[in-house]
């Protein structure tokens, strides 16, 4: 069943300064919860930070946030978690991809700021849950377990960059937007009526501590331009790089690759090696990925235990894939009933039962139908 109170609530209410997070405060306040909203200061500069219509971290999404909480009518503060997102999601991204791995900065931001320094910060304050504008949904089992859900409308389901809240953090969320129905238009319609001057505010794209979206060129002013060779699977060369952590696994435009391939068709990148600095490439069928590993796996839950047939999705907004998986020492060994393209140590692979979220875990090596690649 669906997670229904018996009795209000003292919510906290992370508000980006978007549309969703202010409409999710307003629900949980209307519900009759004991709402205060709160805006997450991220950066020791907000200016470094994109401006315009972002919905997340600059200054101005930070008045947004508390005109919202001002039409609501519930109290609004300003959180300074700079130091610790720099730490647990800048300083992350920087170092996955100068390993050669490709992280998810939303995801572990869920993780470690939105429900691991936040949520701490709300229980000792004594507060009950944070709520978000995620679109998920919270379900509460006959013996009182929780369980994460995808939302209701599977076109908005944000459940991936959820799937590393454990039982404990699920037990004090709050998605109000996770079983609408409804379209974005709707919730902006529904913004507009309850006078929230961000109905209209677009959507938040991107990584949003990368001002100008170049996410090369900031990987090169934190790590610095280091020229190595762009290899075909025979180990000729084909070209040079300004720095191997600017390429991604399935990655086709920016190759700067003189020579055409001989059959004419484009080249991907395949591997990425940090250590000698070198980036293969070769045809789209070479991205097939036929079974992988991942390691630091989180459960939404009991962890599954013996091998299992799940569905799983390796990408914010990408489909499901049927496979097998199993918990083996602490890793978890997966099995593609179908060969998948695009797949890259440092994405999380996230494990649906049904609608139901199991777990998450960081894909450390993948097995292709000829040859084995691992970070």
């Amino acid at each position: 069943m669906t997670e229904t109170r018996q009795r209000p609530l003292r919510v906290l209410a992370a508000m980006s300064g978007g549309v969703d997070s202010a409409v999710a405060a307003a629900r949980a306040a209307e519900a009759g919860h004991d709402v205060t909203g709160v805006h997450l200061a991220l950066s020791a500069n907000p200016q470094s930070f994109r401006t315009g219509a972002r919905g997340c971290c600059t200054i101005e999404d930070s008045r947004d946030a508390r005109r919202a909480a001002d039409v609501i009518g519930i109290p609004f503060y300003v959180w300074d978690l700079a130091e610790r997102f720099r730490e647990d999601v800048v300083e992350d991204f920087v170092a996955e991809y100068e390993a050669g791995r490709t992280p998810n900065p939303c995801l572990r931001c869920n993780e470690k700021i939105k429900f691991a320094a936040l949520l701490d910060k709300a229980l000792a304050l004594g507060f009950d849950a944070v709520c978000t504008g995620h679109y998920a949904t919270v379900v509460v089992r006959e013996d009182g377990g929780r369980e994460l859900h995808r939302a209701s409308d599977m076109a908005k389901d944000q459940s991936y960059v959820l799937g590393v809240l454990d039982e404990r953090q699920l037990a004090h969320a709050m998605f109000p937007l996770g079983d609408t129905l409804t379209t974005k238009d709707e919730i902006r319609a529904e913004a507009e009526r309850r006078g929230l001057a961000v109905a209209k505010k677009p959507d938040s794209h991107d990584i949003c501590f990368i001002a100008d979206g170049d996410t090369q060129g900031f990987l090169a002013g934190r790590l610095g331009r280091a020229e190595g060779d762009i290899v075909d699977e025979s180990g000729t060369k084909l070209g040079t790089h300004d720095g191997a952590y600017g390429f991604t696994i399935g990655q086709r435009k920016g190759l700067r690759i003189g020579h055409p391939a001989p059959d004419g068709k484009p080249r991907y990148v395949l591997d990425i090696s940090p250590v000698s600095n070198t980036v293969t490439v070769g045809p789209a069928e070479a991205l097939e990925v036929s079974a992988l590993t991942a390691v630091k796996p989180r459960w939404c839950g009991s962890a599954p235990v013996g091998p299992g047939t799940y569905t799983a999705q390796l990408r914010a907004h990408g489909g499901e894939t049927e496979v097998s998986a199993e918990l083996v020492d602490g890793e978890l060994r997966v099995a593609f009933a179908e060969p998948v393209r695009g797949v890259a140590p440092g994405q999380a692979i996230v494990l649906y039962d049904g609608t139901r979220v199991v777990g998450s875990a960081t894909i450390a090596a993948t097995t292709r139908r000829q040859s084995s690649v691992t970070a």
